[in-house]
């Protein structure tokens, strides 16, 4: 198997460390560094959070850069009522004193691009919060975006409901003139044309839910990697039960991990898409269904995913399980609860 080189884009955020867990542990990924960008934490505390799960999961190979830690143009709100003053869910992993960040995550990005361009072995991002960094790569570095293969943005929504407003997915509304300026790119750069940003929105992702029952299984599997999931996720689960009423937590990133190496886990159509930047619609993703503007698709929307299909990879990777002795189980974890 190629392994497929990609730079992680993230404001770790509980469930951030999720998906990166499931990176590392997925061979399928070459991952060539981690920017971190301002959103449910600052980019600094977010870059630390990054460090922490990869010093957790053996992974401190992998570079991690601090990227922008403002929006754009709107002035920043963090995500730490959902995710806790430290990220982590008020667990304050410690991360030791060897650690080494690195500065300028849009640097990084342009740097690995323009390798790829020169080599014609492109490189992929998976952005896991907002958009800042990628949108200064757009504006300052240009030319590199020869050598970017895919994009994929965890953020927006399509037909269900916001949950920062009624109409906004978090990432879009905390930076919604670098998410404007990404769509756009998509739709203008000639570099760009051929390519869709593969939008993993608020439809696909509130369908994943971990809930006590999958947790319990985890930690049957693995006690101390499930515990270190349980500790993460314990704020996480208070915070969705007193907000939605929700038994377990919706973990949005690690399906966008999933999806850009395994596109059986949800389903999607191409549109046109662009996103408000103004007025109490702010943050929101207006996708053109009905083509009504006539303009060209830059994103492929998802609409649809299964729940059982994700849960099985993500503990398969993450737990080094089989998919064979951890589906029938799952199965009727998953079925239990629905019913």
């Amino acid at each position: 198997m190629n392994a497929r080189k990609v730079i992680i884009d993230c404001d770790p955020g509980i469930d951030d460390a999720l998906a990166l867990m499931l990176a590392v542990k997925s061979k399928e990924l070459d991952i060539l560094g981690i920017t971190t960008v301002c959103g449910n934490v600052d980019a600094h505390k977010g870059a630390e959070n990054a460090l922490k799960i990869l010093k957790k999961m053996n992974r401190e190979d992998i570079p991690v850069y601090i990227g922008e830690n403002k929006p754009l143009k709107r002035v920043y709100v963090d995500a730490r009522d959902t995710h806790g003053q430290d990220g982590l869910g008020e667990t304050e992993i410690s991360l030791g004193e060897e650690s080494k960040l690195y500065k300028d995550g849009a640097g990084l990005i342009r740097d690995q691009l323009e390798i790829a361009a020169a080599s014609g072995e492109k490189v992929s991002i998976i952005a896991l919060g907002p958009l800042t960094n990628i949108a200064k790569v757009l504006e300052l570095y240009p030319d590199c975006l020869e050598g970017l293969d895919e994009f994929v943005s965890m953020g927006g929504t399509f037909k269900s409901h916001g949950n920062c407003s009624p109409v906004a997915e978090y990432n879009y509304w905390c930076d919604p003139h670098s998410a404007k300026i990404v769509y756009e790119a998509f739709s203008k750069k000639d570099s760009l044309k051929d390519k869709l940003i593969y939008m993993v929105g608020l439809d696909v992702t509130r369908k994943i839910v971990l809930t006590p029952n999958i947790l319990e299984y985890m930690k049957d599997l693995n006690e101390d990697l499930g515990s270190l999931i349980e500790e993460i996720t314990r704020f996480y689960f208070n915070f969705h039960w007193k907000q939605e009423e929700v038994i377990g937590c919706v973990i949005n990133d690690p399906l966008a991990v999933a999806y850009f190496y395994d596109r059986s886990v949800c389903e999607g159509r191409p549109f046109y898409t662009t996103i408000t930047t103004e007025g109490e619609s702010i943050g929101e993703s207006i996708v053109d269904e009905f083509d009504f503007w006539k303009r060209p698709k830059n994103s492929f929307v998802l609409e649809k995913t299964k729940p059982l299909k994700f849960f099985s990879l993500f503990i398969e990777k993450v737990f080094d399980c089989k998919k064979e002795e951890i589906e029938p189980i799952l199965n009727q974890i998953i079925a239990s609860e629905e019913n």
